[in-house]
């Protein structure tokens, strides 16, 4: 208290009102996984596409993690974070040239083997027409036009053979050709049989795979102190959802087995169970059948959290580096989707019943049937739907305990738990009295009014859809000598309605609906 020493009007300012307690965010995902380059085993925050493509590269041959933040963004996500791990980079510095492999006629064994002068995509246009020799020739010559750049490039009754007088096809376009060199591809057969087949065929740069080190989980899973990995993770507070698509290109690379790859995601789960404000996001492995991930799910994985759901089967998305399509693993859409669903309804809705923005196909089409065997194991299925695109058609956790079966229950509360222990901490070392638990309940009573009326909490009034509790009961002398404050709060949820059943009857028009 001020001292005052003569007369006077003396104005005080008293802090006694509400300390509005603020909703945290929802919606961060962090992505660990490999990349073309970028800083090593450091998070760093991205807001949107161009900042992933300025600071880590573009999408890697053979790599998803490009395609994991790329369908993040383009299903909603704002920002997350990025830790690229050790290796990812091209196999070779230098760029790849075109290249062009000609079957033979006898069947689809190779004849020759074109590759452009010009590296990257100066020796993309190039082509190579085969033709028939001019009649009368010999069966086994054939003529070559080599086309690109606006220059054509014609040889006459080349063959694979040798001799004098022999115009060896090799022999010849390497030591004339401007645009292309041509090696012969040792086959069976007879010289007839391994020339070339006549056609056109286009020359193509061919991807170049990661160099990848020999993986262990140690890998993914980091150090906290060294901020490397999932573990590194520990460090950025405002990270709600993890995710590691580039543990599948480790495992089809051949890098880690089975065992490993359940390993890391036992990690990734225990990361957010320790934490306790964020969700794993959990992709199959390749090329499962239904039963196959059922089998994977209940027999091998060993997953039982609250913290986290598995998604299934992966998604078809274009590939930009080919012009093609490519299957990739879902969960950097699935994070978009979740980041969608709570910023448009809140995250008190479960992320189910959303388009997948982006894919344009599945690796495998899961019929209702099928659903109904994986649906009560906690996979999470993504389903076609004639008129209504692919969405997602799932909302559990991979938990075995009733009470935390749906993903909205689950992130529900690591919302209203880490608001509540951020918009509280002014009440560390305030004098533990009646007067700081009335003002405590208030507060938080305030905050779980407004997440109430959002639609999160199930009652027709505030007091049917939480309670806070701060009292003599919770706090005895014994508790507060050992300078402790106890506040219970419980909370009733919404549950998603997943089964909607409508039960209709018959009845005689005109008669009473009550008899």
């Amino acid at each position: 208290m001020p001292t005052y020493l003569s007369p006077g009007v003396y104005v005080e300012e008293v802090d006694r009102g509400s300390k509005p307690i603020e909703g945290v965010g929802t919606a961060v995902a962090a992505f660990v996984g490999f990349a073309e380059s970028g800083p090593i085993n450091e998070p760093v925050f991205i807001a949107n596409w161009t900042q992933f493509v300025n600071a880590f590269g573009g999408f890697l041959p053979g790599g998803y993690l490009a395609h994991g933040v790329y369908g993040y963004f383009h299903n909603g996500g704002g920002s997350c974070y990025v830790t690229r791990l050790p290796g990812g980079e091209a196999a070779d510095g230098a760029e790849p040239a075109a290249r062009a492999a000609l079957p033979g006629r006898a069947g689809a064994a190779e004849s020759l083997s074109f590759t452009a002068l010009q590296p990257g995509a100066a020796g993309a246009g190039i082509s190579i027409e085969v033709t028939p020799p001019a009649e009368g020739g010999s069966e086994e010559a054939f003529n070559l036009i080599v086309r690109g750049g606006g220059a054509e490039e014609t040889y006459e009754n080349v063959t694979l053979g040798r001799g004098r007088n022999v115009r060896n096809v090799v022999d010849v376009v390497n030591r004339e050709s401007k645009l292309v060199r041509v090696a012969e591809v040792q086959a069976a057969g007879t010289m007839a049989e391994r020339a070339p087949a006549a056609g056109t065929y286009a020359l193509a740069v061919a991807s170049r795979a990661m160099a990848l080190p020999q993986l262990s989980p140690a890998t993914f899973v980091g150090e906290a102190a060294a901020r490397s990995g999932v573990a590194g993770l520990e460090a950025v507070d405002d990270v709600t959802m993890v995710c590691c698509p580039d543990l599948m290109a480790a495992y089809q690379a051949g890098r880690i087995d089975r065992d490993r790859v359940k390993a890391v995601q036992l990690a990734m789960v225990a990361h957010c169970e320790a934490m306790k404000d964020r969700f794993a996001v959990l992709d199959p492995l390749p090329d499962l059948s239904p039963q196959q991930v059922k089998d994977w799910r209940m027999n091998e994985s060993g997953l039982d959290s609250k913290y986290a759901a598995l998604y299934y089967p992966w998604i078809k998305v274009a590939d930009p580096r080919s012009g093609g399509s490519i299957f990739v693993p879902p969960s950097g859409h699935l994070a978009g989707i979740y980041a969608r669903s709570d910023t448009e309804r809140g995250v008190h809705k479960a992320p189910a019943n959303e388009v997948v923005r982006g894919a344009i196909g599945l690796q495998f089409q899961v019929s209702k049937s099928e659903q109904d065997s994986l649906n009560p194991d906690g996979i999470n299925c993504i389903r076609t739907f004639p008129g209504r695109g692919i969405r997602v058609w799932g909302a559990r956790t991979v938990s075995s305990d009733p009470a935390w079966r749906y993903i909205n229950v689950r992130r529900l509360f690591n919302f209203v738990e880490e608001s509540i222990e951020q918009g509280t901490q002014w009440v560390v070392f305030e004098p533990n009295d009646r007067d700081l638990w009335e003002r405590v309940k208030r507060d938080i009573s305030a905050f779980l009014t407004r997440v109430w009326r959002d639609g999160a909490l199930f009652g027709d009034s505030a007091s049917e859809a939480f309670y806070v509790k701060c009292d003599d009961e919770l706090n005895p002398p014994e508790v507060r000598d050992v300078g402790q404050l106890i506040v219970e709060v419980g909370l009733a949820p919404v549950k998603p309605a997943e089964f909607v059943i409508f039960r209709i009857s018959q009845f005689t028009s005109g008669s009473s609906l009550s008899e």
